[in-house]
């Protein structure tokens, strides 16, 4: 598990280290990954119970995550590819960082990135080929910083569908649609290297872009990520307590 928790919390370290005057980051990191092997589940603040099918994930002894940032709840294996926006709040001149404007802005960086791919648009909180999702946003705000998370389904099995609940909270244009109603896979539409390739070349006309590796980003041997892997004890104890 250790290189799934390697990206998540490189983000929370750098989306941190304004705590840390001796160590403040004084540029704006974009963290692309795709996992090369590891099924996981990531999933926001909220109650497993009301996301997840437990009783699978528990026969399965799938990984849960719980991140620290909002949105939804993310299937992670081979196929995803994420994108991670970590800004100080005066990164983007005339930027309000509230979410709203920062989602928009996002969009304005992959209208770049799907220029010419069939049907791209932001419908509501999701990036979609026509009404289909492929791609789910998640946010966290503080007073200097804020940061945005992009979770691309580039690939996906279909029986992993399966752990997710049928949220309670939907955007509109889901129309109760099931996850394999609901979503679709970007390989179909651009392949995985051009889509890195171009959010690299969009983010250059918005910052100064110098790339490195997960290897050699800074970390602090005294930093303690927030991002928690969920213990089958946690997930015993959220049946449980959900059980009528």
């Amino acid at each position: 598990m250790t290189f799934l928790f390697d990206p998540l919390s490189v983000s929370r370290y750098h989306f941190c280290r304004q705590h840390y005057p001796h160590i403040f980051l004084l540029i704006n990191p974009c963290i692309i990954h795709s996992f090369l092997c590891v099924f996981a589940i990531i999933v926001c603040l909220r109650k497993p119970a009301e996301l997840l099918e437990l009783d699978l994930v528990l026969r399965d002894h799938v990984p849960v995550i719980k991140r620290f940032t909002g949105g939804g709840t993310v299937i992670v294996d081979s196929g995803t590819v994420f994108v991670t926006f970590i800004c100080n709040k005066d990164a983007v001149p005339g930027l309000q960082p509230y979410p709203r404007p920062i989602m928009s802005w996002s969009s304005l960086v992959y209208n770049e990135v799907f220029q010419g791919t069939r049907n791209f648009n932001l419908r509501e909180n999701d990036y979609v080929f026509g009404n289909l999702k492929f791609g789910g946003n998640a946010q966290s705000i503080t007073k200097n910083r804020w940061v945005h998370h992009t979770s691309f389904l580039w690939d996906f099995e279909e029986k992993n569908m399966s752990y997710l609940k049928h949220p309670a909270k939907a955007p509109d244009y889901r129309q109760a649609r099931s996850h394999l109603e609901f979503i679709c896979r970007m390989k179909d539409y651009i392949p995985r290297s051009i889509f890195i390739d171009k959010t690299i070349r969009a983010l250059s006309s918005h910052f100064t872009v110098s790339p490195t590796t997960l290897e050699e980003a800074p970390t602090d041997p005294h930093f303690e990520p927030s991002t928690k892997l969920l213990t089958t004890q946690d997930l015993e104890t959220a049946a449980s307590s959900s059980s009528p």
